[in-house]
């Protein structure tokens, strides 16, 4: 598999270093021979997006290796990336030649998530590690391409949202790690609802809906408004579509399902131990949606194969509604439970599996990353079976292992979307 572009794979390869001998670029950590950099030696990264979120990639997040490059099409922004950056780093338009340089090891990938499985596919097959913004594909199917590309050249990659490993989980005063032990010790029964909304501790952030009024304007000089689309398909130009206002917009993102989605629900896949299925019944109540702009919705509910159910209350109104609810019991926002001694039940019982939450030790030893691929893809899934329910607002079957929606052409439609040509996984 590789991914199209305006330029050719021939072309791809011949102005890669290891073109000569017809293999992919190999990070120079693996390499053998005169010139070989030890384990030891700082890894290094470069982030393609320079936006809000990818300036936030340039100054804060795994600083521990060292910046070589900062991508963007916005000449503006390159510029400020390039001064936050530092002497060492170059500055480049096109990501295609960013993942060509044998000396980086790592690629950031904080772009709007229409670009994240093209750019995560090239940086795979050029032996580059990877770490990816939310969400992690716009699509299900560019989710298994993504997956399928980063097992088969054996890359580490891992998505920006941490709370199912580390830091304090939204409203709960606490990490998942004390929650998934609730779970684990079937304390609450089984099967489990959990109810996101935000009672529970959760903002599903409806000011991302995108304007249905957008009146063309001229393309700013300093923006490759054409490459900035790609794969999207062609839309006039308007501001409210770029930059910090993409996620109100089906083709580039999904409003606040997509912002935060990934952020939320990955937790609760963790907790429900779901990270290598998806549900089987999706249901969403939402106005009717703009096939442009992302739209409010007011309940989803996404139900398993063995009656656990995931219930996004846009409204509200499940006002005293639990975070996690079994026959046996329930747990409330602030880690509150009607299960008596709660705390001295759960000391009796093993704290969950370790995962491996420190991306350059992945890196260096080729560990999997604690939320990868795999299961990055999963709840992933959930976002976008979210975002397909409130879009068609009618009770949909999903088939899990196909990851295919049961007799329903329209549905499967947006699971794979076409891209705009050149662009192409294939």
């Amino acid at each position: 598999m590789t991914t199209n572009s305006r330029f050719s794979r021939r072309q791809f390869l011949q102005n890669s270093l290891a073109a000569a001998v017809g293999l992919s670029v190999i990070p120079r950590r693996l390499l053998g021979g005169p010139g070989h950099t030890p384990p030891s030696e700082q890894l290094t990264r470069a982030v393609i997006g320079c936006g809000g979120m990818g300036m936030g990639h340039v100054n804060s997040i795994n600083t521990d290796c060292k910046l070589l490059a900062v991508c963007d099409l916005d000449s503006a922004r390159l510029a400020q990336a390039l001064q936050a950056a530092g002497p060492d780093a170059k500055g480049y338009h096109d990501y295609r030649e960013v993942i060509q340089r044998p000396d980086i090891d790592i690629i950031h990938i904080p772009t709007p998530p229409h670009w994240h499985a093209l750019v995560s596919i090239a940086a795979a097959e050029a032996g580059k590690d990877i770490w990816c913004e939310k969400p992690m594909t716009r699509t299900i199917w560019e989710g298994q391409k993504v997956v399928e590309a980063v097992q088969r050249n054996e890359r580490i990659f891992r998505l920006n949202t941490w709370f199912r490993f580390s830091s304090t989980f939204y409203g709960f005063g606490t990490t998942v790690t004390p929650i998934k032990m609730l779970v684990n010790s079937g304390l609450l029964g089984w099967p489990l609802k959990a109810t996101v909304n935000a009672t529970t501790g959760f903002d599903w952030k409806f000011f991302w809906s995108g304007r249905t009024d957008l009146v063309p304007e001229p393309i700013p000089a300093e923006l490759d408004y054409d490459f900035w689309l790609g794969p999207a398909p062609w839309k006039p130009y308007h501001p409210h579509r770029v930059h910090s206002s993409f996620r109100g917009y089906w083709d580039y993102d999904g409003g606040g399902l997509g912002d935060m989605g990934q952020h939320y629900l990955d937790p609760v896949q963790y907790l429900l131990g779901k990270d290598d299925t998806s549900p089987v019944y999706i249901e969403a109540d939402a106005p009717e949606q703009d096939a442009d702009a992302c739209g409010s919705w007011r309940t989803i509910l996404l139900r398993y194969a063995d009656g656990c159910e995931i219930i996004l209350d846009g409204e509200n109104k499940l006002t005293e509604a639990a975070f996690l609810e079994g026959p046996n019991g329930k747990l409330f926002k602030g880690f509150e439970s009607d299960i008596p001694d709660l705390q001295e039940k759960l000391a009796e019982f093993p704290e969950p599996e370790p995962q491996v939450t420190d991306f350059v030790d992945a890196v260096r030893n080729r560990k999997k990353f604690a939320l990868n691929e795999s299961n990055g893809h999963r709840s992933c899934t959930l976002v976008n079976l979210a975002k397909i329910a409130v879009r068609l607002r009618r009770p949909l079957r999903f088939d899990p292992v196909k990851q295919l929606f049961i007799d329903d052409p329209e549905a499967n439609a947006m699971v794979k979307e076409p891209m705009r040509a050149p662009w192409a996984i294939l």
